[in-house]
């Protein structure tokens, strides 16, 4: 049972990377700072205040940065592979106790993969959106993206199990809209 807590965890955090990169590890940052939750060896740097002070600055900036028309759009080809990394980074950390085949296994595979997926089904809609209103209605997305990346994050570290059916019906949806998308 503890396993699937530990996974449960990091797909629900893995999930808010595909949003925000940096919304995620702040959280994990604060909550380890705080002794809300554990970090294996070699993952404990997160938990230090030089790590707390780099995720407030770098959630800050991406933040504010997704709010400016066109470099919006910029961010998302960065976004991408970083949210990709940031996702298997989180769910590396919470899967402990495991063979390394297992636990790389997972953080690539769920973690990655559901941060990219997220991130990918972002960039389509900001791009749709950019396209439609010459950009001037993505602060709306945005704002949306990152009510999800700080709900999503909180979610997985107070209600793990909870968050693991929302990231899974998300996943469908997701999975669903690109699907048509790409049959249209």
């Amino acid at each position: 049972m503890e396993l699937f807590l530990s996974i449960s965890i990091g797909i629900g955090l893995s999930a808010a990377c595909g949003y925000r990169v940096f919304v995620p590890l702040l959280g994990m940052s604060i909550a380890a700072a705080q002794g809300h939750i554990s970090l294996p060896e070699g993952m404990q740097w997160i938990s230090s205040q030089e790590a707390l002070v780099a995720f407030s600055v770098a959630t800050a900036a991406e933040i504010a940065a997704y709010y400016i028309p066109l470099i919006d759009n910029m961010l998302d080809t960065i976004a991408a592979p970083a949210a990709i990394t940031a996702g298997t980074i989180v769910m590396a950390s919470f899967v402990t106790d495991v063979s390394p085949l297992l636990k790389w296994s997972l953080a690539i595979i769920a973690g990655g993969g559901t941060a990219g997926l997220f991130q990918g089904s972002t960039t389509l809609i900001r791009g749709t959106s950019t396209a439609v209103t010459a950009g001037m209605g993505n602060f709306a997305f945005t704002s949306v993206e990152t009510g999800i990346a700080i709900l999503l994050t909180l979610l997985a570290l107070s209600l793990p199990l909870a968050t693991a059916i929302v990231v899974l019906i998300m996943v469908i949806l997701a999975l669903k809209g690109i699907f048509r998308k790409l049959t249209a």
